[in-house]
């Protein structure tokens, strides 16, 4: 069941009398009525003597002096999801009348809050209060009693996941200390809140199943004075986690109620285990007479950028894509690479000032989103980023256009549609942990690339002669290319798109964490952990602290970690081998096979957070997403030309002293290398032709070091050229391969002799 977003309507906490409803509507008994039928396994409602009414009628009092109203509309249907767009009630927007949708709300005289909770026309959802996106801080939490700090209150977030040890500060509950029905956890929203429902998800960890399967909730406005949520006249009692501790399940209350403090109070738990859960806590934060900062608060909080803030399914995102190509048809093109294993297209968005074609000595950059298809953030980002550049490329602004004109970008915001699908009918809230995770085949595309690693160290660990070992552009292997072959139709097809494109870097977008890392991601020996350093590290770990350090959360030193590893111990960067190992991962794959350097960026901590949270997550990452494109211009260019026809040679190998890494240089024969600043001694060769080598200085600007090569034919070549075309030797040419005849005649007398 998913969490849809109507707009919140509030009529007035002041409890209108039973008699006179405050909006026309139907009576609770009506079927059209919003709310959970009676079969509703969310929650458990009287007697099933007592036919169940989702809303009890106007006459049914909530709580002891104070009627409830009638609702005013029914509400949106089950089956829409919750990435809708915010209800008008969010932090960004408080609670508007009924009457005016579109102001602020109800003056402050009317939003005294009365004791017991009130029960006001309402949604029969409201956006989640923001434990799961951690938006509700630690000291927001308490609860009755907790095992031990690793399970205290404030581990009772939706989705939070526990460290490898139970037993640590880190584990993935609350659990109460005592087994019995008076424990609680209680969450302090800070200002008056209309709240709808409850989300409930049991105990994360590898040792231990422990979940709540029925549980009641209570409201307060003072944290002394408790009101139990009632159905009718009877105390509401919903159903928790069933059978296992992972799925979220949701129970909406049969009336919302406004109150600042909420509890959940466990009634029954896995009989083989104890009181544990994680909870989502919905509800609309209403405006608060005794905040005097919360209007300028609220209007700093979310975007500037008036950009489309909303999830969007595979349909959606074809017409996001669409209408920025529309909007900007000089500097975009939409292009696929291929299909998913149900049919879905893999759209790419190419961005540049000449689309559709490589210019020579422009370097081509990606990111790639959506590889496990229920960690969204990198999906609405990467659809956000093409919506602002085109707007501010129109805008004229200097540096969207010097990125735009020197830059060919592409950017691909879904690679597993599938995966994206399955989560979004869920939802945001329900779609859990790993709900879309994987591949329509259930392959986790992030192992699924060639294993190059292991085939280079054992050809360097056989191989006396290291310097013939490839350390670049290693073949892929033969089983791997099979029809048989285990590998998903998305990972081919990417493949095939990093082999027909020169691309210099790009970024892969997970979701789940808050943290950059770099390869190599496999270690050697199959080590769990084991920090795993490629040649070029120090320009990764450079690449890996752009990102991070331009990030608003990643930044700020006092924010909280996500789940169980303290990554701003590293910088919040740190090698993909020392986290722990991936073998057939796209960043090494893509560094060991193409020219391209990747990295992973960890987005945010919630791997598919509400609607409401995507104008921060994008302000999160605006600078960081743009910085991180302009280091594509670091390091040295150029281009690798015949010295007789000046044309540009393919393939021709790049090596640069002391990094035992190569790349090549593309069709036309320009070639990039991402370096940091200082000295280097580059040498090029190429098949037929005699090295070169030059000192190429990089600086500490933000642009590239032009070293371009002359390559001259060997002898040999020029005689193989011009005999395949049926010539004749030039004199100049019969003169310099004749030391090379006579060297043949001794050898063969010499071998006819001895």
């Amino acid at each position: 069941m998913a969490i849809p977003d109507p707009p919140c309507v509030v009529t007035s906490p002041d409890c209108p009398p039973a008699s006179t409803p405050s909006t026309p509507g139907p009576p609770a008994s009506t079927p059209s009525s919003p709310g959970p039928p009676a079969s509703n396994p969310f929650f458990s409602g009287p007697p099933a003597s007592t036919p169940f009414s989702p809303r009890p009628p106007a006459s049914t009092p909530f709580s002891p002096g104070c009627p409830a109203s009638t609702p005013s509309s029914s509400g949106p249907p089950a089956s829409t999801p919750s990435s809708l767009s915010p209800p008008a009630c969010t932090p960004s927007s408080p609670g508007p009348p009924a009457s005016t949708p579109s102001t602020p709300g109800p003056p402050a005289s009317m939003m005294a809050i009365p004791d017991p909770p009130c029960v006001v026309t309402s949604p029969d959802y409201c956006p989640p209060l923001g434990l799961k996106s951690l938006r509700v801080d630690d000291s927001q939490f308490q609860a009755s009693s907790y095992l031990r700090m690793g399970l205290g209150p404030h581990r009772a977030r939706l989705n939070i996941q526990s460290g490898i040890e139970d037993g640590d500060m880190y584990d993935g509950a609350w659990c109460a200390k005592y087994e019995d029905q008076h424990q609680w956890l209680q969450v302090d929203a800070l200002r008056p809140t209309l709240f709808t429902g409850v989300i409930l998800q049991g105990r994360n960890s590898i040792w231990s199943w422990d979940w709540v399967e029925t549980y009641k909730v209570q409201l307060s406005n003072d944290s002394e004075t408790w009101k139990t949520c009632m159905n009718g006249t009877e105390e509401a009692v919903f159903v928790g986690s069933r059978n296992e501790p992972e799925t979220p399940y949701l129970a909406l209350f049969p009336q919302p109620a406004v109150a600042r403090w909420i509890r959940i109070n466990p009634l029954t738990w896995y009989w083989n285990g104890t009181i544990c859960l994680r909870a989502e806590v919905l509800g609309c934060p209403l405006p608060d007479p005794d905040n005097v900062w919360q209007h300028f608060s609220e209007k700093l909080s979310g975007s500037k950028d008036n950009l489309d803030f909303r999830h969007h399914n595979y349909k959606e995102m074809r017409k996001l894509m669409k209408a920025v190509n529309e909007e900007c048809p000089r500097i975009t093109r939409i292009y696929t690479i291929g299909k998913s294993y149900t049919g879905l297209k893999l759209y790419v968005m190419e961005i540049s000032d000449n689309p559709g074609k490589h210019e020579l000595g422009e370097p081509e950059f990606r990111y790639v989103a959506g590889m496990h298809g229920n960690e969204v953030v990198g999906r609405e980002l990467v659809l956000n980023l093409m919506q602002y550049i085109c707007r501010e490329f129109r805008r004229g602004n200097p540096r969207i256009v010097r990125l735009v004109t020197t830059t060919r970008i592409h950017l691909l915001p879904s690679m597993n549609p599938d995966g994206y699908e399955t989560a979004f009918e869920k939802g945001s809230e329900l779609a859990g942990w790993a709900l879309g995770r994987y591949s329509y085949e259930w392959v986790d595309m992030n192992h699924n690339f060639p294993d190059l690693n292991n085939i280079m160290w054992d050809a360097k660990e056989n191989d006396t002669d290291v310097v013939k070992t490839a350390n670049h552009y290693i073949p892929i292997p033969e089983y791997y290319t099979k029809e048989d072959a285990f590998v998903t139709p998305e990972t081919r097809a990417v493949i095939s798109w990093m082999q027909d494109i020169p691309f210099v870097l790009s970024a892969n977008l997970h979701g789940g964490e808050l943290v950059v890392t770099y390869p190599f991601d496999c270690t050697r020996d199959w080590a769990p952990q084991e920090n795993t350093p490629t040649a070029d590290d120090s320009f990764f770990r450079w690449l890996a602290t752009v990102y991070a350090s331009t990030n608003l959360v990643m930044a700020n030193p006092d924010r909280r970690i996500c789940h169980s590893e303290d990554f701003q111990q590293h910088n919040n960067i740190i090698n993909g081998g020392a986290w722990h190992t991936v073998p057939g991962s796209m960043n090494d794959f893509s560094y060991m096979h193409t020219n391209c350097f990747e990295v992973t960026v960890e987005l945010s901590c919630d791997k598919f957070p509400h609607a409401s949270e995507l104008p921060t997550e994008w302000e999160n990452n605006k600078e960081s997403l743009l910085v991180y494109m302009e280091q594509v211009h670091r390091g040295i260019k150029g281009v690798v030309r015949d010295k007789m026809t000046k044309k540009g040679i393919a393939d021709a190998i790049v090596k640069v002293e002391d990094l035992d890494h190569d790349i090549r240089s593309a069709a036309d024969g320009d070639y990039w290398r991402l370096l940091n600043p200082g000295e280097y001694k580059v040498t090029v060769w190429a098949e037929g032709y005699f090295p070169s080598m030059r000192r190429c200085n990089v600086g500490t600007e933000a642009r590239p070091t032009i070293c371009d090569f002359i390559l001259i034919k060997t002898p040999r070549q020029r005689m193989n050229e011009i005999l395949a075309k049926g010539g004749k030797l030039p004199q100049d040419l019969q003169l310099k391969l004749r030391p090379s005849i006579y060297m043949i005649i001794l050898l063969w007398i010499r071998e006819k002799i001895f």
